[in-house]
């Protein structure tokens, strides 16, 4: 590693431990130190796709790259939301494949699914699919998950590549600015972020608890009723 990517990435804990985080912003900022704005679009991409990668530590460490000269803030900008576009087509590429007669195939084997909760989500999407792409990219965790029910319900391409680059370039220059002006001190947008994605587990969680007790109450209810 350089001299200058030592610089660039924020020192481990006095102990000398490097949490995960800190490794993959070491390893963030050498990809773009070697192969320049283009690493960060990598990078993205690469989040896009195994959602536990965090962008909120990506990107920040693009705008810190970037505020140091190695690229420009639009080259970083550019290059971090062609990166989220391309990550996110590989998955709704993913979802086309799948389609919803795959998934009906897969609700039917599973307990407490049915093949009509498939039919319903496609339903909900094919109404309300825009807003969920565009603010859905502005959301840990499902800004990347997002992009699989819109190829089961086969969002026109031209479509969910608009919605998804505009929600993708919001988010992009909140972090990436974020980091090109608060430098080594990147972490405080870090911190603020884990506590939003902290929100949004716990929301999955009891929707998912709330989804399974009401399938559980109606299957006790069938059983009572026969």
């Amino acid at each position: 590693m350089t001299d200058t990517t030592l610089l660039l990435v924020p020192r481990a804990s006095s102990g000398g431990d490097q949490s995960w985080l800190t490794s993959l912003a070491d390893w963030t900022v050498s990809l773009m130190e070697i192969i320049g704005p283009v690493g960060a679009g990598v990078a993205i991409a690469l989040e896009n796709l195994f959602p536990p990668l965090p962008s909120e530590v990506v990107l920040p460490m693009a705008g810190l790259t970037a505020s140091r000269g190695s690229f420009t803030l639009f080259e970083a900008l550019l290059w971090t939301t062609l990166g989220s576009v391309v990550g996110a087509f590989a998955l709704y590429g993913l979802g086309r494949w799948l389609g919803a007669g795959r998934l009906r195939s897969f609700a039917a084997k599973m307990p407490l699914l049915h093949p009509e909760d498939v039919d319903r989500t496609v339903a909900w999407f094919e109404r309300h699919g825009g807003k969920a792409v565009f603010f859905g990219r502005m959301v840990p965790i499902f800004r990347s998950l997002i992009s699989i029910p819109a190829g089961v319900a086969k969002m026109p391409l031209w479509r969910f590549g608009l919605l998804t680059g505009a929600g993708s370039l919001i988010w992009n220059t909140i972090f990436v600015l974020a980091g090109y002006l608060l430098g080594e001190n990147w972490h405080v947008v870090e911190e603020y972020a884990s506590i939003l994605q902290y929100v949004v587990i716990a929301a999955v969680g009891i929707g998912v608890a709330w989804f399974l007790y009401s399938r559980i109450r109606s299957l006790m209810a069938a059983r009572k009723d026969a």
